[in-house]
């Protein structure tokens, strides 16, 4: 007789059925094992230099003709709300060679370049429809002509740089300013000016002295020596005792309010030789 077969299954088909009834084991024949024979099959084609070339190639291709489509291309600049020169130094600063794709343009760095140029205080570029590329601007406003030892410079009231100046006549509407680290203290100059309004047809402009304080400069010679802090003040006080007493219309040289409890006034040499003489004079009549 045949020997009956054992119905109990092999040592390897029942570690293989436990093996199977592991979710872990299952996962991996249903996600990592295609995973991991696609990615030998990707390294053995990536393995061969030529092919890798030839896929690079296509790929920068296909990038290229994506990139130079009709839709992408931009074609023109336009600088908005800005003068012909600040424009003109913006396309100076931009010498983009037009038409250029728009992936190959940073506008962020584009903006910077811009907004390097001085008589700029902001800028907005974008790529409007149509292909253009738009750049707004916010122009700098000059309220003053800052002298130096060697040039005319345009500030706004933040002090900062606007423009050179070739000659003080180009600009007659502006108030002057002089003296080193006068652009560092343009807000207060304009406040003083705004003060001294009542006179301002005698005012020839602000002197910075020392990088400390300032000095009100007036036709006929006269000066005004206002102190390191509380200018406008002291100022003030000037404006009213010329209102009131007609200071400055007086022979004087300079009112010194440098320290403001002890005010100085300072005559012109007529005026001294004028007191002189009377003095003599009267001296002179009294001994006769």
């Amino acid at each position: 007789m045949r020997p009956m077969r054992d119905p109990a299954p092999s040592r390897l088909a029942y570690r293989m059925n436990r093996l199977m009834l592991t979710p872990m084991f299952r996962r991996f024949l249903r996600y990592g094992l295609p995973v991991l024979v696609i990615a030998t099959a990707g390294l053995w084609w990536a393995s061969d230099e030529a092919r890798r070339q030839d896929a690079a190639d296509r790929v920068a291709e296909l990038k290229r003709q994506v990139e130079e489509r009709p839709e992408f291309m931009v074609r023109m600049m336009a600088v908005e709300q800005a003068s012909a020169e600040v424009a003109s130094e913006v396309r100076a600063v931009l010498p983009l060679d037009f038409p250029v794709s728009s992936f190959d343009l940073d506008l962020d760095e584009l903006r910077g370049r811009v907004e390097e140029i001085d008589a700029v205080a902001a800028a907005s570029v974008r790529i409007r429809q149509g292909g253009v590329l738009e750049i707004e601007i916010e122009e700098r406003r000059p309220v003053v002509v800052w002298r130096t030892p060697d040039t005319l410079e345009l500030l706004d009231e933040t002090g900062h740089r606007v423009a050179p100046l070739a000659l003080r006549t180009d600009r007659p509407d502006l108030p002057l300013i002089a003296g080193e680290g006068a652009n560092a203290h343009v807000a207060e100059a304009l406040s003083l000016l705004s003060v001294a309004e009542p006179v301002h047809e005698r005012v020839r402009g602000l002197l910075r002295v020392g990088e400390r304080r300032w000095d009100v400069v007036l036709d006929r010679d006269q000066r005004i020596l206002l102190p390191e802090t509380g200018a406008v003040t002291a100022l003030q006080k000037v404006m009213a005792l010329d209102k009131a007493q007609d200071l400055l219309a007086r022979d004087i040289a300079a009112v010194d309010f440098r320290n403001p409890k002890r005010p100085v006034i300072r005559l012109t040499p007529s005026a001294i030789e004028t007191i002189y003489d009377t003095y003599w004079t009267s001296s002179g009549e009294e001994t006769r």
